[in-house]
Parts: C-alpha cells; sequence; structure tokens
C-alpha cells in the first residue's frame, strides 16, 4: 500500500467507526480463507463487518472515535469486528466462532467507548436478542393492567356475592 493508500483507507475505516455501535477485537492469526468467510458471513447476518487491519492504521482511524478505548488491546495480529446493529448478535456470532475455533480469540470489544475484555464479550453474548428483550419488556408491560382488571374485577364480585347472600339470607326470614 502506498501512502494515498493508506490515507484512504484509515479516512474510510474512520466513518465506519463512527457509524458503528461497537467493535470487538479479535486474534485471527491461523484462520483458512474459508474459515474467515464463514465468520464474515456469519456477521454479514448480524448488521456487522470483519476486517483484517494492520495496528497502526486501527490507531490512526480509531484516534477521534469510541475505538480509541481499546489502544490498549490493539498489539498482535489483530482483526476488527465492527457492528452497526444489534451487537449482542454479533458478539453470539464471534464467540460461537470462537468455541468452534482453536484460532479465532476474542481480545476485547466496546460499546459506547466502554471497553471491556473476552469475559465481557461472552457475557454479551449470553444475552437474549433484542427482539426477545423487546418482548419480555412488553409482556411485562401487559401484565400489570391486566392484574389490575383481575383485582378491581376480584373486588366486584366479592361485593355481589355479598349481596346475593344478604338477598338470600332476607328472602329466607320473609
Amino acid at each position: 500500500m502506498n501512502r494515498q493508500e493508506k490515507k484512504d483507507f484509515v479516512e474510510d475505516l474512520q466513518v465506519k467507526l463512527q457509524k458503528a455501535k461497537g467493535t470487538f477485537l479479535v486474534e485471527y492469526q491461523g484462520l483458512t480463507v474459508e474459515e474467515t468467510n464463514r465468520l464474515r458471513g456469519a456477521l454479514r447476518n448480524c448488521e456487522a463487518e470483519f476486517q483484517v487491519v494492520k495496528n497502526r492504521l486501527l490507531m490512526l482511524s480509531s484516534k477521534d472515535n469510541e475505538t480509541a478505548c481499546l489502544k490498549d488491546f490493539m498489539n498482535g495480529p489483530s482483526a476488527v469486528a465492527i457492528s452497526y446493529g444489534d451487537l449482542v448478535s454479533a458478539a453470539k456470532a464471534l464467540s460461537e466462532f470462537a468455541r468452534g475455533s482453536k484460532f479465532l480469540k476474542i481480545k476485547a470489544g466496546q460499546i459506547s467507548g466502554r471497553p471491556f475484555g473476552p469475559e465481557g464479550v461472552k457475557r454479551l453474548s449470553d444475552l437474549p436478542s433484542r427482539e426477545v428483550l423487546l418482548s419480555q419488556a412488553l409482556s411485562a408491560m401487559q401484565a400489570v393492567p391486566g392484574s389490575f382488571v383481575r383485582v378491581l374485577s376480584g373486588v366486584i364480585q366479592k361485593l355481589m356475592y355479598a349481596l346475593k347472600a344478604i338477598e338470600q339470607q332476607k328472602g329466607v326470614a320473609a
């Protein structure tokens, strides 16, 4: 790469990193081309992309954005997974691939400028997906009014039972 190509590459990567909701650094050395393409496909399904980048170019690209917090992890052969969509599904894809591969190792990740290590990525991948979390929140929101209605109807039913009992007592007494 000549100087101008490097400059263009850094600018392009900088735009991608600014758009990203989160990034993950991984060690990829030893992966075959076929395995790398499979990982790229899995990440593409999660609105993320996988790119092998020299650490120096990655540091230059991340200078003015949230990925700068990962500079301590930018050593050795590195690749970056840039997530534009659901971070949980991207973390799941990386973790599942790392479990099945002896070469891919997750170094670190960041969300909103907060770095975390491989155990943080593992915990993030253990979360339910966005759709599941939204459905759980919706069901909790629907449960409260439903319970309230049942409580109120229970009070009215008890009042009706009491009135019916009073009516039966007066009918027996008459």
